[in-house]
């Protein structure tokens, strides 16, 4: 499922692991019932990732309102995180469809993720209808890419993560060997993922190549630490806390 979804069922008890936003985390319980994460696992970028921009009609520093794509609550996290950080802005918030143009008929900005960023460019965008019509500039700021020139570290999207003691030093391997195996077929997945259309199986193998890093390694680690105390200052979240680990 959605990790969003992953994150419901696992603070709703109805799973002991699952693949969830890696904001996720700092809703857990605290204390003994704390969260562990999967050692050496994750979805993260070290540079442009492709699937989570903005798409601005003015500069950054004057955009008073950005509608928000809520199927990622990672990526909506780290728009208001960047907003603090990088541009020194607290718009205005609205959560709405990813649509671009019904986006931005009232929004300066709008985040988009998924599919809908992978396939979306820069450009000219026709918004409203009517004599209200009119086309518009949209610059694409890559969040990825952003967070790496403002920190210098990776950043986590998400990570398995689940209740303590579900997991033996064994089950982590077999995760570890699952993700291996599959990273390098992107060609594979890819097709799967889009039959019979061999222009976005080109953009998807691509992108599952060279845009998303599947590593939780020491620098990875620093990027998400870093995420939990920038989001902690901008009121994102309560508190920061340090992330625990099963062992293998």
């Amino acid at each position: 499922d959605l990790p969003a979804r992953c994150a419901e069922l696992l603070h709703a008890g109805e799973t002991d692991l699952g693949l969830i936003p890696s904001i996720e985390y700092l809703r857990a319980p605290s204390g003994p019932d704390a969260y562990r994460i999967v050692p050496d696992l994750a979805i993260a970028s070290r540079g442009p990732v492709a699937s989570v921009a903005i798409y601005t009609t003015r500069e950054m520093r004057g955009v008073r309102s950005i509608a928000l794509d809520t199927s990622s609550r990672t990526s909506v996290a780290l728009t208001r995180v960047m907003c603090a950080k990088a541009f020194g802005i607290a718009p205005v918030f609205e959560p709405k469809g990813p649509d671009l143009p019904s986006m931005l008929e009232r929004a300066d900005a709008a985040l988009i993720i998924g599919d809908n960023a992978l396939f979306l460019g820069e450009g000219k965008v026709s918004i409203g209808s009517g004599t209200a019509a009119r086309t518009v500039s949209v610059q694409k700021i890559d969040l990825g890419a952003l967070w790496l020139s403002t920190t210098g570290l990776p950043f986590v999207y998400a990570f398995w993560a689940g209740r303590p003691n579900v997991l033996t030093p064994a089950d982590v391997a077999v995760l570890k060997r699952t993700r291996d195996h599959a990273v390098q077929r992107p060609h594979d997945v890819a097709e799967v993922y889009y039959p019979g259309e061999p222009a976005k199986q080109a953009v998807a193998e691509a992108y599952l190549r060279d845009n998303i890093w599947y590593s939780l390694g020491p620098e990875e680690l620093a990027g998400l630490q870093q995420f939990y105390r920038y989001a902690a200052e901008a009121g994102v979240v309560d508190r920061a806390v340090t992330p625990a680990f099963y062992e293998g």
